[in-house]
């Protein structure tokens, strides 16, 4: 490799091939990663006061804090998504890169590097859209996955909020006429999974899965973009 292209890449501040992590510059990242960072203090304290409080309940009072681990999983999963999202904001994810760790520093590292966050990308938009139907499940209850479909296909189906009610239609493409509506009214007709001591909706701790996996796919991919762009341009020998 030219020695000019070399230190193309060694000097590019937007390459991440050295695990360098982006700071909070525009609004959204500095709003975003402010709420997570306030999140997990809260998380963290709420967390340990709950623990401490059962410990003396149970070793000193000799009583029961009864259902207190209930509180514990809710608020384990939102410190547990938000710090995901933290880390992949900062690149700060455990990893075991072997083949970075072989590899010279040079083109085919770099490319390397790309492909591995290409492929995290992708699966990171793969969990979301699995995360959704987790979320959906827990709000509204055990509704069938096609109700909840966005697009469309031979037969399409499409929903929206009327009210209290979700209204989903029915086309079908194939013969060109027919249109239905069926009307489910979301308060009398869905069962909320609910935890037992508490009656804590369970999709409270699955938002937390689902908006982690939103910007763990948004931090991942623009991620990847980034350094698909200080890639090419580091091999056409100039600086993003």
């Amino acid at each position: 490799m030219p020695e000019n292209l070399e230190q193309n890449f060694e000097n590019e501040p937007i390459l991440i091939f050295e695990g360098r992590s982006l700071k909070p510059k525009g609004y959204f990242d500095k709003t975003v990663i402010w709420s997570f960072e306030a999140g997990m203090v809260l998380c963290s304290l709420a967390l340990s006061t709950i623990i401490v409080v059962a410990a003396i309940r149970r070793y000193v009072v000799r009583g029961d804090l009864y259902g207190y681990e209930e509180w514990v999983k809710l608020l384990a999963f939102w410190l547990y998504f938000l710090g995901g999202a933290y880390g992949a904001y900062n690149d700060t994810h455990v990893s075991a890169d072997l083949i970075d760790s072989y590899l010279p520093a040079g083109r085919t590292r770099h490319v390397m590097i790309f492909i591995r966050q290409l492929i995290t990308s992708a699966m990171s938009i793969l969990f979301m859209y699995f995360g959704y139907f987790f979320f959906m499940y827990g709000l509204l209850g055990p509704i069938p996955k096609e109700v909840l479909k966005v697009g469309w296909g031979a037969s399409g189906l499409a929903f929206n909020w009327n009210g209290v009610s979700l209204v989903c239609s029915q086309i079908d493409l194939l013969n060109g006429s027919g249109l239905t509506f069926d009307i489910i009214n979301l308060w009398t007709t869905r069962a909320i999974a609910r935890t037992t001591v508490w009656q804590i909706p369970l999709w409270t701790s699955y938002a937390a899965i689902f908006l982690g996996l939103i910007f763990m796919a948004i931090f991942f991919t623009r991620r990847c973009i980034h350094t698909g762009i200080a890639l090419l341009k580091g091999m056409g020998g100039g600086k993003v």
